[in-house]
C-alpha cells in the first residue's frame, strides 16, 4: 500500500492564509497591479527606508575603518554591526 496522501497538496497552511490570499486577489483584480505585487503602507515603506539607511551607514563605517587601518577587533565589531543591520533590513514587518 502506498503511504502518499490523497488528493492535492495544500496550497495554504491555514484557512486564514487562504482568506488573506483571496482578499488580495479581489483587491487587485481588474487593476494594473500585478497579482504577485507586494503592497506596503507608507509607514512600512518609511520603516524599510530607515533600515536600509542604517545598513548603508554600517557598510560605510566598515569601509572607512578599513581605509584608516583600524585594528582587527574594531573591524570585527563593525562587521557584526553590518550583519545585524542587514538582518534587520530583511524583515518587512
Amino acid at each position: 500500500m502506498l503511504d502518499s496522501p490523497r488528493g492535492r497538496r495544500r496550497k495554504y497552511c491555514k484557512r486564514s492564509c487562504r482568506q488573506r490570499a483571496y482578499e488580495q486577489k479581489m483587491l487587485t483584480e481588474g487593476t494594473a497591479i500585478p497579482a504577485d505585487a507586494l503592497i506596503l503602507s507608507s509607514d512600512e515603506v518609511s520603516v524599510l527606508a530607515d533600515r536600509l539607511f542604517t545598513l548603508r551607514c554600517a557598510a560605510e563605517d566598515l569601509r572607512t575603518a578599513l581605509a584608516e587601518g583600524e585594528r582587527l577587533d574594531a573591524l570585527a565589531r563593525l562587521a557584526d554591526d553590518l550583519v545585524a543591520a542587514a538582518r534587520d533590513a530583511e524583515r518587512l514587518r
